[in-house]
């Protein structure tokens, strides 16, 4: 496995965690942190034994977002050079949206600026009761150009989306619950519990069809309901011909009768 500097990445059945490991900075993004998100994505997309994926921070916090000391090394750069770096960075954050595997992110603590985009590339968002989130950006001049501009629209709608990011406002974790930018808030000390629980949940059910929904799902926001139609039947035929349907249906009528 790639030895990374700011990441931990760990594995165990069937569950992978993507861990920003900078928390003595509370996971400030340096210039590495910056690529190997990227990295860390290729690794545990081509993991085979990693069916859902969490994304967390070491220690108190997911990620105060960029370490200044990194952005004071851009600017000495010529716009050429800053554009190309910037072009890696969206690339590598984008695979970590686009993985056929489910990603959770666990969000401890604070998500500030790129803490933001990061959480927002996840499918599925969990937050501790000390969560904060926000997208700061403009407040320093400056705009969010990692993903968070355009995913927040699609997760919390248009017109809150702008407020958001034209105000710089940072939100707590009962207010990111209500306008729909995470799934559920659960106690801190409950975080990781609750993530894996969802993991579990999702891993025993056809992974091949949930990776494609994924994809689905994503090419809605973005194509016509005739193009996504296609694309549906196209994934569908790849189910039928590649899933253990018998098994799995055997252990959705197990599940369903432990309910009753």
């Amino acid at each position: 496995m790639t030895e990374l500097k700011t990441i931990k990445i760990e594995k165990k059945d069937g569950i992978g965690k993507i861990i920003l490991n900078r928390p003595e900075k509370r996971n400030a993004i340096n210039m590495d942190m910056f690529m190997e998100i990227g990295e860390a994505a290729r690794i545990v997309s081509d993991d085979p034994e990693i069916k859902v994926v969490i994304v967390t921070g070491a220690g108190p916090a997911f990620s105060a977002g960029i370490d200044f000391n990194a952005a004071a090394n851009l600017g000495g750069s010529t716009s050429q050079d800053f554009r190309k770096f910037g072009r890696r960075i969206q690339m590598g954050w984008s695979l970590l949206e686009n993985i056929e595997k489910p990603v959770i992110a666990a969000i401890n603590g604070p998500a500030i600026g790129g803490g933001t985009e990061i959480a927002l590339c996840c499918d599925i968002r969990i937050a501790d009761d000390n969560a904060k989130m926000g997208l700061p950006e403009v407040c320093l001049g400056i705009v969010p150009d990692l993903g968070g501009a355009q995913r927040l629209p699609r997760v919390v709608g248009l017109g809150r989306a702008k407020e958001l990011i034209f105000t710089g406002r940072i939100i707590d974790a009962a207010e990111a619950e209500r306008i729909g930018l995470v799934n559920k808030v659960v106690p801190a000390e409950k975080l990781m519990e609750a993530a894996v629980e969802l993991a579990n949940e999702i891993k025993d059910n056809g992974l091949i069809a949930v990776g494609l929904s994924k994809k689905i799902a994503n090419k809605a926001m973005e194509m016509d309901m005739e193009s996504v139609l296609e694309y549906s039947i196209l994934a569908q035929d790849i189910c039928i011909r590649n899933e253990d349907m018998g098994t799995l249906f055997q252990r959705y009528m197990e599940k369903k009768s432990k309910k009753k």
